[in-house]
């Protein structure tokens, strides 16, 4: 199991990221969670398998077809046991 705190920046709020980001999570069986932030990134925590938490971080890089990605600052942190993918 492992944890990533991901910040996604570009063109990335009003073109359903969030929403797609939770789709895809759980298709891959990732918990966490997703919100916008003020300055116009989305930030996000994947909790889960590791290739499973890296294959959505691979998926932020590129998000649904209306984002433009330009930026995905990646850290690790300890995991916390998160259940299911919320979106705020």
């Amino acid at each position: 199991m492992t944890r990533r705190h991901v910040v996604i920046h570009g063109r990335v709020q009003g073109v359903f990221f969030r929403d797609s980001l939770r789709s895809r999570a759980r298709e891959l069986g990732v918990s966490g969670w997703a919100r916008n932030t003020f300055d116009g990134a989305v930030e996000a925590v994947f909790e889960g398998p590791e290739a499973a938490v890296e294959a959505l971080v691979g998926w932020s890089r590129q998000g649904p077809p209306r984002a433009r990605v330009d930026r995905v600052d990646v850290s690790d942190e300890p995991e916390k046991g998160e259940q299911g993918f919320r979106v705020w």
